[in-house]
């Protein structure tokens, strides 16, 4: 653990609004700027990997940028049946989405990343960690289905479901040791790393 000092500067390396409202609930001075990264996922690579690749080189990508800072990286994949369900885009592919998952269990992935940008050495810089939210979503029909994604629009968020708003009345239960990681930062486990890195929270 690095001793305690005043807060680097700590930057969230994500465009996500969600992100940045769960981050602002620990109190930390913080600026978000995005990584312009592909993330698209490897031949072969399983949903963890990718998850575990992207935060990293979210981090990392915008660390490279910004020497000395702590950067914060974060990506979700979510799954059915060991496949990748992305971000739908629109109405169309929303709706499949959320026709193929009900009634069923979705594992999202969340993986973070803290980048310690006053380390040299990169094997020692990152800390990473994959938090999975296994998620059962109710049986509804098409018309509460077509209907919730009309007033919400979730056609950013893997999985077509906000939970943090109207979505959360699709979901059946979840399961998870963090319940901030389906939004998409699993903040549990960001305060055990920042605390690793010598932040301080409660101002002692």
């Amino acid at each position: 653990m690095i001793p305690s000092s005043p807060l680097p500067r700590l930057i969230l390396a994500s465009s996500s609004a969600y992100r940045r409202e769960l981050l602002g609930r620990l109190g930390l001075p913080f600026e978000a700027i995005a990584p312009d990264l592909d993330e698209t996922p490897l031949p072969g690579e399983t949903p963890p990997a990718t998850a575990l690749r992207l935060a990293r080189a979210k981090a990392e990508a915008v660390a490279r940028l910004h020497p000395g800072a702590l950067v914060i990286g974060s990506d979700q994949v979510a799954t059915l049946d060991d496949l990748q369900i992305g971000k739908p885009g629109d109405h169309a592919r929303a709706l499949a989405q959320l026709q193929l998952m009900r009634g069923r269990e979705v594992v999202f992935h969340t993986a973070l990343c803290l980048w310690d940008g006053r380390i040299d050495a990169p094997a020692a810089a990152a800390q990473v960690e994959n938090v999975q939210v296994r998620v059962r979503f109710r049986d509804l029909p098409d018309a509460e289905l077509d209907a919730y994604l009309r007033i919400e629009q979730p056609y950013d968020c893997a999985g077509s479901a906000k939970n943090e708003g109207l979505g959360i009345a699709l979901i059946e239960h979840i399961h998870s040791n963090d319940p901030t990681a389906l939004t998409g930062l699993p903040l549990i486990a960001l305060t055990g790393m920042l605390r690793r890195a010598g932040v301080r929270f409660f101002g002692t």
